[in-house]
């Protein structure tokens, strides 16, 4: 079946059926109109899967890629364009060209914790830079794997895009024995490593974006109330199954105990007393998260909840601190509703705690100081990040998104996206009517003078 799609989406690529901005503009435009007819069957697939609040699925889910595809829909045209650059004058009379290309048939693999967005923004990049698209959502958030299936498969050609359902292992045969133009993965390190290599075989280019521990700075100058409330927001939206998730925090020996407090302030006013009750809180994807997550709150000291719930894969919004740079919950991404804290008394101590788990996928830096944001900025490689917030730079498709190292290669949103998923074709077109012999052979001296005057 795999090799069907595989053959089927070639011979509709060879045959240019997606090369001219025409088909592409009215794709795109299909997918935003399906989308909108079954917006309430996406939103509740991804309630069965992840119990998240509702404002928090149209947000992250749904709002993200309505921006994307607004945006595309937009743009394509000027996207498409040939892009114009200059010619050396040693050239002579020409035109030197950059013409985005597809790259063919991409393969998009996607994780569960956003189901939908981060399988449909890829998506709507691929669509627009004119390539075939196979797509494989997690099986773990089956529901939203269900309904992506059937909307795609339900609107487009199986030629032009299809939907592979099963467990991760099952594009493997597809990726080792043909030769895919792009993979693009959201996942694990561990699942990025093993696709990369699976597609060494084929020299197939691959775009990983994957995690990692997102460290959030507050410095002693920081504006302590709306730090906390932003963090709050950040660490516990979808329960802290983000990528980007502050993962643990450093915060100035000098601010801690506020800081703490005023994040505790902010736990009870977004969530209230009875957290397992709260409308505003999702659940752990499944058994085997909840007990790993479980497993980190017996490390350290508990300052703010620390009760689970495993019936109902849920785990209050936790703070811990006392934690041992060696343990397990700062050497692995939490990726749950825990928040190790640590203090710091100099800037400087922080790189090396950083280091220990290096090229972390986004930094969150809270201060007033402009040498403090130039100095970590500099100093810390990260994929991006926020000064004075958290995670939402996330939600500017204007800014290229992705990790470094560890957390992954390649950059996408918008613009970014559609030329992830292009080549640039070099083109060089000098003028037929005149042309100087300067380069020409026989060489004499006087040719070698002149070149060296124009060229030093």
């Amino acid at each position: 079946m795999l090799s069907d799609i595989y053959h089927g989406q070639r011979k509709y690529f060879d045959e240019g059926h997606t090369l001219t901005y025409q088909f592409r503009l009215t794709q795109l435009k299909k997918l935003k109109k399906i989308i909108k007819e079954n917006e309430n069957e996406i939103m509740e697939s991804i309630q069965l899967d992840l119990a998240k609040p509702e404002f928090e699925s149209y947000t992250s889910e749904i709002g993200l890629v309505y921006e994307e595809l607004d945006n595309a829909i937009e743009e394509l045209n000027d996207w498409m364009k040939p892009k114009r650059v200059s010619t050396p004058l040693y050239l002579g009379l020409a035109k030197s060209l950059v013409y985005s290309q597809p790259k063919g048939i991409v393969l998009i693999i996607s994780p569960w914790n956003y189901p939908f967005q981060l399988m449909i923004s890829p998506l709507i990049g691929a669509m627009a830079a004119g390539n075939c698209s196979i797509l494989k959502p997690s099986s773990q958030s089956k529901n939203t794997q269900k309904i992506i299936s059937k909307i795609i498969g339900d609107n487009f050609e199986k030629n032009y895009i299809a939907v592979v359902e099963g467990s991760g292992s099952v594009t493997n045969p597809l990726i080792e024995n043909h030769r895919l133009d792009h993979i693009f993965f959201t996942g694990s390190i561990a699942a990025g490593k093993e696709i990369t290599k699976m597609a060494a075989k084929e020299l197939t280019p691959v775009t990983l974006e994957l995690g990692g521990k997102s460290p959030t700075i507050v410095h002693n100058d920081a504006d302590i109330d709306s730090a906390a409330k932003r963090i709050t927001w950040a660490k516990f939206f979808n329960m802290g199954q983000t990528c980007l998730a502050p993962d643990y925090l450093l915060v100035h020996s000098s601010v801690k105990d506020e800081l703490i407090e005023r994040i505790k302030f902010y736990i009870e006013e977004f969530y209230g007393n009875k957290k397992i009750r709260s409308d505003n809180l999702g659940r752990i994807i499944n058994e085997k998260r909840f007990d790993k997550l479980v497993g980190y709150l017996k490390q350290g000291n508990i300052l703010e909840g620390g009760n689970y719930n495993r019936s109902d894969l849920f785990i209050e919004p936790t703070l811990i601190d006392a934690v041992n740079i060696q343990d397990s919950i700062m050497e692995e991404e939490i990726f749950g509703p825990i928040l190790p804290i640590i203090n710091y008394d100099k800037m400087e101590d922080n790189i090396e705690i950083i280091r220990k788990n290096r090229y972390p996928l986004a930094l969150y830096l809270f201060t007033k100081d402009d040498s403090v944001k130039k100095y970590i900025i500099e100093k810390i490689e990260f994929g991006g990040g926020c000064i004075n917030h958290a995670l939402t730079h996330v939600a500017n498709s204007n800014l290229p998104f992705g990790g470094i190292g560890y957390s992954g290669n390649g950059r996408y949103h918008s613009k970014a996206t559609f030329d992830t998923f292009s080549y640039g074709k070099s083109i060089f077109e000098p003028s037929i009517d005149w042309e100087p012999d300067l380069k020409y052979p026989p060489y004499n001296d006087s040719q070698l003078n002149l070149v060296k005057k124009i060229i030093k």
